[in-house]
């Protein structure tokens, strides 16, 4: 998956496949984890949020099933 870099205090890059409706993130620590069946408006607002750390924590991080793949 193709990722985009970031400007976050947290996140260093963010991908998504609206196929499957996987989010991909890659943290600042170097860690990668794919979350599953994140709708595209819920990556829409990561994107476009003015706090992409503080959007993750308060939508994505513990609503969705996920791995670490790096």
């Amino acid at each position: 998956m193709i990722r985009q870099p970031v400007t976050s205090s947290n996140l260093r890059s963010v991908g998504y496949d609206p196929a499957s409706q996987t989010l991909e993130i890659e943290f600042n620590s170097g860690a990668i984890y794919q979350y599953d069946g994140v709708p595209a408006d819920i990556q829409d607002g990561l994107m476009h949020s003015s706090s992409l750390g503080s959007y993750f924590h308060q939508n994505i991080k513990d609503r969705y099933s996920h791995r670490r793949i790096g």
